[in-house]
């Protein structure tokens, strides 16, 4: 983004969450490089900073490390790098902090923390730092689970996202509960905005409870807020959400009724249907630009562009055939909107110019085959327009993560947490090729050691999603077992446009297949492969097409499934999130139960030969378990070898440990037992 004659911008945040793992029984012998978008946290050698956040005037850097929930709160001056101390704040040993923002005359810095007197471990509150006296205090006493705080452009309030009483985490990936009572209708937990005044601690709702609220932003009035919101349950209507917008009185009582905004299941034109994400006030507070595009995921962020009126209207597309994915966008000013990009594997940002519909010219930062992360949401970039800077995280192959400042044309290092990191890790490069009219991108993860004289094993990894893609991430662990690993981007995935994204639509596991299997075949054909060799794993999408491809062909020797998708039609009807579906399929599996068949790999199951792994979570709402054990029966039944593990309290994304490195052994006896040296 270019700073160049901007106006005015608030704290700016975004989310890009994704999607597949490398899994594999009493802890194994491997270590790998964090991949980012991998929701069930590899081990890693790599500190990771998160928690990025750059004070308005640009003086002063906070980042966080630590575990997944948060960790040591770091405070550094931008000027002077090595000017970096830990701010401490006074609490029960073990505790932690998270999702540091500054206020916007840059002299208290707001977070969340379990650091308080007599507190829980596990509760967070929020916390103030004062600039001038470098102390804390407790700013809030809420039971519940809090996130995303935004402090209002008055600086007089900050709101967030609450559940009261929250008993998990308010997103899919995490363990449902245990199914009891009436289903559908006792323990929903709704989560919705909630505003503290600063001065008196005073709190209220701003929400209404029949909404379940994913992401919001303050007016530059400070007096309204718009928000994307559905009814509750909220794991399974983000995919229906609309826009909102509703004044506030932070402190003094529950908001008003919310004006609907945009509504994407009535609204005409190429965004009918579709799913928005990142609400952001213009500077005049006119306008709310926002991501509209298919999504099969919430956290996974990525299509157009869009501009709408503040007080409701007709969206207009500001990115039309853009050739990447924006995941996330800012105002500059009231013409001039700054975006995250996902180009091919590279990231960029670029600026465009709102009536004009396109991109600004020499406006790019490019920072290449890398990704950005940092904030409490992923892919978040913390601003200082009177610095004319960026803050972020940023990673890579031969990048370890470290905290960045820059603009156009400048970066400057600010942390050097894994200078002592001795290897940048197996080698990783992009690798494109053409298939059925599209140019589709992927990655090779080289093995640990790489002779060319020899040949090799390989290991197709697929993401999750489909609505997501693969980054600039070596599959460590796999590479120093031996094998290459090649991590594709099949149509369906972000990088290359909307019309990219929706090209498997009603086709799951057709084109996508096809398009991974010709990038195999532009591996085998360039490096050393052992063709009688090559197994294939995924996650949740991942899983499913790993199930799929099972019965739809004997080129692979193993197969591991995590997570995975047999059978469409009763998947409908198990699943906590089914909303997500009518986009991709057309129609709900009620009212076309063929198009369902139509991917499901238990229809085809007489085909099955290969050994497959399967792997779920006995508490995963996204893809539950009864998808497994169908597909483990139906396989048992025709003869093929297959094992079934079932992990307890486990949801979409693993979080014990154990488990975690449990998964991955039996990952690698089941490829190193079916892909033996030798095997041809």
């Amino acid at each position: 983004m270019n700073f160049t004659a901007r106006a005015s911008l608030g704290a700016l945040c975004s989310i890009l969450s994704v999607a597949l793992v490398a899994q594999t029984a009493k802890p194994a012998q491997l270590t790998a490089a964090a991949d980012t978008a991998n929701p069930n946290g590899q081990p890693t050698r790599l500190a990771q900073p998160s928690g990025v956040a750059i004070s308005p005037d640009g003086a002063l850097l906070t980042y966080i490390v630590g575990g997944r929930r948060g960790g040591a709160l770091h405070l550094v001056t931008v000027a002077n790098p090595t000017d970096d101390k830990v701010l401490t704040p006074t609490g029960s040993a073990g505790c932690s902090s998270s999702n540091p923002v500054w206020s916007p005359d840059s002299q208290t810095l707001a977070l969340l923390s379990s650091c308080v007197e007599g507190g829980k471990a596990d509760q967070e509150q929020i916390l103030l730092w004062s600039r001038a006296s470098g102390t804390f205090k407790t700013l809030t006493h809420l039971t519940g689970n809090l996130q995303q705080l935004a402090w209002s452009p008055d600086g007089k309030s900050i709101a967030f996202l609450f559940v009261e009483n929250a008993t998990r985490s308010a997103g899919a990936l995490d363990a449902m509960k245990p199914w009891d009572g009436v289903i559908g209708e006792d323990g929903v937990e709704v989560q919705r905005v909630y505003g503290v005044n600063v001065a008196t601690g005073a709190g209220s709702w701003l929400s209404p409870l029949t909404l379940h609220v994913y992401e919001f932003d303050w007016a530059p009035d400070s007096k309204e807020i718009a928000y994307i919101a559905a009814n509750p349950p909220g794991e399974n209507t983000w995919w229906i959400a609309q826009l909102y917008a509703a004044p506030v009185h932070p402190g003094t009582g529950v908001g008003e009724q919310p004006l609907s905004v945009l509504n994407p299941n009535t609204v005409h034109g190429e965004l009918h249907g579709l799913q928005i994400a990142v609400p952001r006030y213009s500077p005049d507070g006119t306008k709310i630009a926002l991501i509209g595009g298919l999504m099969s995921d919430q956290g996974s962020t990525g299509g157009d562009v869009w501009v709408v009126p503040s007080k409701g209207g007709e969206p207009t597309d500001i990115t039309p055939g853009i050739d990447g994915t924006p995941c996330f966008e800012a105002w500059l000013n009231n013409d001039t909107i700054g975006m995250v990009e996902d180009r091919r594997g590279r990231t960029i940002l670029p600026d465009y110019s709102v009536s004009k519909r396109a991109m600004i010219p020499n406006s790019i930062l490019d920072l290449g085959e890398t990704s950005l992360s940092g904030g409490v949401i992923k892919d978040a970039i913390s601003f200082s327009l009177t610095a004319h800077l960026l803050a972020y995280v940023k990673s890579g192959y031969g990048v370890a993560p470290e905290v960045w400042v820059g603009r156009t044309g400048y970066e400057k290092q600010i942390t050097h947490l894994n200078a002592a990191s001795k290897s940048a890790g197996p080698k990783l490069e992009s690798i494109e090729w053409e298939n059925e009219g599209f140019h589709v991108q992927g990655w090779l993860t080289y093995p640990a050691n790489y002779d060319p004289a020899k040949k090799y094993p390989i290991i197709v990894e697929v993401h999750g999603g489909p609505s997501a893609s693969a980054g600039p991430r070596a599959s460590t662990a796999w590479a120093e077992q031996g094998y290459f690993v090649l991590a594709p981007n099949p149509r369906g995935s972000f990088g290359q446009g909307e019309k990219f994204v929706q090209a498997n639509r009603k086709d799951f596991g057709y084109g996508d297949l096809r398009d991974i299997l010709k990038g195999l075949d532009t591996v085998e054909a360039k490096f050393p492969i052992d063709k009688h060799r090559e197994g294939l794993t995924g996650w949740s999408y991942g899983g499913f097409m790993s199930m799929f491809a099972e019965t739809q062909t004997t080129r692979f020797a193993a197969i591991i499934a995590g997570a995975g998708i047999s059978n469409w039609q009763s998947y409908y009807g198990e699943n906590s999130i089914d909303q997500w579906m009518v986009p991709f399929f057309g129609a709900t599996v009620y009212d076309d139960p063929k198009v369902y068949a139509k991917s499901s790999a238990i229809e085809f199951i007489k085909n099955a030969k290969t050994p497959i792994l399967i792997i779920v979570g006995d508490r995963d709402g996204e893809c539950p378990a009864p998808q497994s054990f169908e597909m483990w029966h139906a396989l048992k039944a025709v003869g093929v070898k297959t094992q079934l593990v079932v992990y307890p309290n486990e949801g979409h994304g693993f979080r014990d440990p154990k488990h975690i490195a449990d998964r991955m052994e039996r990952e690698v006896k089941w490829f190193a037992e079916y892909m033996p040296k030798g095997g041809e």
